[in-house]
């Protein structure tokens, strides 16, 4: 990629698909950010009516540049960021989903981020509010995973989906454009060939909100995790892996399978549970969370609802614990 990057400049890259009553708070709240300059970048994946109107009655008169880019033809969220991308001039990268929306001093806390991290660091992501339809909080995600981090993510450590995440062009350029034959893991795929250049640095606050209702709406199709990015994702990334050594090839196979079981319990989807949390468990016993699983998945749905009541309340707690006295400050 050949880019006239404009420094200081952060590009927001917003790929927008038949989600219009969402996308006027996104862009908004890009609007709203106490950093500046910043270039919007909307790409409209073909939705059923142009997003363009949209954009244009959005209040966006902070911002240095808007352009809207519509896809002819629907072509997935992935394809979307990527035109996004090869459209945008900044020497930062930041993404943000059509249905979720920022408080307004992200963009400003993860640029300070940069300034005051060592030049390895390409990669700053911020915590995460969910919250329902109604506004209501459900939970919050705090970023831990930072510094080098391949090996955690072999082991599936955690991390903040794209609209937490603001990247240096740079290192877009050294690793490429996001992979589009991914149907769902999309965002973990290339955090894995990031983290191979650059390290991660975290905003603890979390500064993106996410609609967890819509995102449920839209949510990964099973099948599709299981029979094309399942085996995609170890084809692309288990000889990565093999070169850190035979140990880090069998976390990543036991941490991809267990985030399969995941989404097959989630769907319902028994047995599959079983069978990929017993593989998960035959490839790297250490992974201790395959276990509790594993119990989850042979007590069927009954006990599937049982753990995610019990993890929702349990999160609610521990992001309202934790962020109580940094309530005034994220909500600015």
């Amino acid at each position: 990629m050949s880019h006239d990057t404009e420094s200081g400049l952060v590009s927001v890259v917003v790929p927008a698909y038949g989600r219009p009553e969402y996308l006027d708070a996104a862009v908004e709240s890009v609007n709203d950010q106490t950093y500046a300059p910043i270039e919007l970048v909307v790409v409209d994946d073909c939705s059923p009516d142009p997003i363009e109107p949209i954009v244009a009655d959005a209040e966006t008169d902070s911002l240095h540049r808007v352009h809207v880019v519509r896809h002819e033809v629907n072509r997935g969220a992935n394809a979307a960021r990527n035109t996004g991308i090869e459209a945008s001039r900044g020497e930062f990268v930041a993404f943000l989903d059509d249905d979720d929306y920022w408080r307004p001093r992200k963009v400003e806390k993860q640029v300070r981020a940069f300034e005051n991290a060592s030049d390895e660091v390409g990669f700053v992501y911020t915590g995460q509010e969910n919250v329902a339809d109604d506004g209501t909080t459900t939970n919050y995600r705090v970023p831990e995973t930072r510094g080098w981090v391949t090996h955690e993510l072999f082991r599936g450590a955690p991390l903040c989906p794209f609209s937490s995440v603001m990247v240096r062009r740079s290192v877009i350029d050294e690793v490429g454009l996001l992979d589009t034959r991914f149907p769902s893991w999309q965002d973990r795929e290339w955090y894995l060939r990031v983290s191979e250049v650059c390290a991660f640095e975290t905003v603890t606050e979390p500064l993106a909100v996410r609609r967890v209702d819509s995102h449920g709406q839209i949510s990964d199709n099973y099948e599709q995790k299981r029979d094309v990015s399942y085996p995609l994702f170890l084809e692309k990334h288990r000889p990565l892996a093999r070169k850190y050594g035979r140990r880090h090839e069998k976390a990543l196979v036991a941490a991809q399978s267990r985030s399969l079981a995941h989404a097959a319990l989630v769907n319902g989807q028994y047995r599959d549970a079983v069978r990929f949390l017993l593989r998960s468990i035959r490839y790297d016993p250490s992974q201790a969370e395959s276990f509790p699983a594993l119990a989850v998945a042979l007590g069927g749905e009954r006990a599937v609802k049982a753990v995610q009541h019990v993890k929702r309340f349990l999160e609610r707690f521990r992001g309202r614990t934790k962020f109580r006295s940094d309530t005034n400050e994220t909500n600015v």
